[in-house]
């Protein structure tokens, strides 16, 4: 019984995209986005502890720059999801 409920679960699961350079585009132009909003955005940007070049990452500490490329790596997701969705990838 259980099995075939499993089964029934798995065969409506959508299939995702597959990796391709398209992709990895999106996804580098989102996190350029959110890691430029939250330049402008993050009230205390240099926080501790600091990256090792900080003039390499604009100044950004380490709080600042995983926040802003997780917050990246979300609208990349939905970026991806949405541009497969109706076909563009």
């Amino acid at each position: 019984m259980a099995y075939s409920t499993l089964l029934a679960v798995a065969s409506s699961v959508p299939s995702t995209v597959e990796w391709s350079p398209k992709v990895a585009i999106v996804m580098i132009i989102c996190n350029i986005i959110a890691i430029a909003f939250g330049k402008y955005t993050i009230k205390n940007i240099s926080a501790e502890p600091a990256l090792p070049s900080p003039t390499f990452f604009g100044g950004m500490g380490l709080p600042a720059l995983l926040g802003t490329t997780s917050l990246g790596h979300l609208l990349g997701v939905g970026a991806i999801l949405g541009l497969a969705s109706v076909g563009a990838l």
